[in-house]
């Protein structure tokens, strides 16, 4: 027999019930309201003040007041209007382009006295930001406007008469989840397979990979540490010439890429199998090995050369009859996975180590309107190795 759920709870000596409220950028805000004797009192007084929020909620709409600034009709429009028609993917790409490009730009000026002349300087600003701001902002205040259109308030869409800005081409190539597993399928008989999971499922750039050591991995909390990464060195004769590169050992690529993420356990399992090879190689060559803890290395130890990845990646995908796909495109795929998981800009922005959430939108706003999603995270897709022995 199911419980009775009271909306009542007793909390420090008084009992109380929650509460709704419309907060000024015209979301659902919420709080408690306490101090009751008695249960009763409590749930009766949630009853009245639900009944008043949805009769106030009902009659509200600020497209009554004509004289409405613009920043209260936008936030008004994307929280009760926009919101609820699009994708959660959508929406975060959406609230990035509003609250970070638009609103901040916004005078303290009626809705009504907005013309095409104001929305091209609101735009041409906005457009400042990112490559694909100026374009991004367009459409949302497009369709804003159209909006406002409808429920009677303009006569006319004043953005149908901006300057347009040209939508940013991407040439990331973003696999299907067929075509994932079979591209695994190819990597898992090279000896990239691990390389191939750091990239696709951490997201992690090719010289963050060749540069992770075996002490950077936390097993017990299922974490990686970034502490560096292998990038090209260069040298020059006495003429300034380039005569000769080396990869080396340096810095991560900016301050935010310093981080510490959390790891399918697939990965422990493929990084056990890659110690128990490098063990193999150092018996094997002695004291001609080069021991330097990376877990990503050449027979001798050494750090590989950044084109070797890209050139297993490229005969994988051959093999396995998918679409060409670089290093960058499997952190790429990453992100699009995080995306479809609901997780937000921001978090993404801080896992893939980028200096700033405008990186993050330049590179994944449009990822969005990528028909091919991917829905499903490697610990439930793809077996372990384990479980075919």
């Amino acid at each position: 027999m199911a419980k009775n759920k009271s909306k009542a709870f007793y909390y420090k000596g008084s009992w109380y019930h929650r509460t709704k409220f419309l907060r000024k950028d015209f979301s659902m805000g919420y709080s408690k309201k306490g101090g009751f004797k008695t249960q009763k009192e409590a749930e009766e007084s949630y009853e009245r003040m639900h009944k008043e929020f949805e009769e106030n909620k009902r009659k509200w709409n600020p497209c009554t007041d004509k004289n409405i600034l613009l920043a209260d009709y936008l936030n008004y429009w994307f929280n009760r209007v926009h919101v609820p028609t699009v994708d959660s993917a959508t929406r975060m790409v959406e609230e990035i382009t509003l609250n970070c490009y638009i609103l901040p730009h916004v005078d303290d000026l009626s809705l009504r006295l907005c013309n095409t002349g104001y929305f091209d300087r609101l735009l041409k600003t906005a457009s400042l930001h990112t490559k694909s701001a100026g374009n991004r902002c367009r459409e949302l205040l497009n369709t804003a406007m159209r909006n406002a259109v409808q429920e009677g308030y303009l006569t006319e869409n004043p953005i149908e008469f901006t300057k347009h800005y040209p939508r940013e081409k991407h040439n990331a190539t973003i696999l299907t989840r067929d075509e994932i597993r079979r591209l695994l399928l190819e990597m898992r008989s090279t000896n990239w397979f691990l390389e191939t999971l750091l990239a696709l499922f951490c997201g992690l750039r090719r010289g963050e990979i060749f540069g992770l050591k075996f002490s950077d991995f936390d097993t017990e909390n299922e974490t990686v540490t970034i502490n560096r990464q292998i990038s090209e060195e260069y040298f020059f004769d006495e003429n300034g010439k380039r005569i000769g590169q080396r990869p080396a050992e340096k810095p991560p690529k900016t301050e935010n890429s310093y981080r510490t993420m959390r790891i399918p356990k697939v990965i422990f399992e493929e990084l056990e199998i890659r110690r128990n090879r490098i063990i193999k190689d150092k018996n094997t060559l002695g004291s001609a090995y080069h021991d330097h803890g990376y877990i990503s290395c050449r027979e001798d130890g050494e750090p590989h050369t950044l084109p070797s990845f890209y050139g297993a990646l490229k005969r994988a995908c051959i093999r396995a009859g998918v679409p060409r796909v670089s290093v960058h495109d499997l952190r790429h795929i990453y992100a699009t996975i995080l995306l479809e998981q609901g997780v937000s800009l921001v978090k993404i922005s801080g896992l893939l180590g980028h200096a700033s959430i405008h990186t993050t939108f330049e590179h994944y706003c449009h990822v969005m309107e990528d028909a091919r999603r991917i829905t499903c995270y490697l610990n439930n897709t793809f077996k372990s190795r384990k479980a075919d022995m």
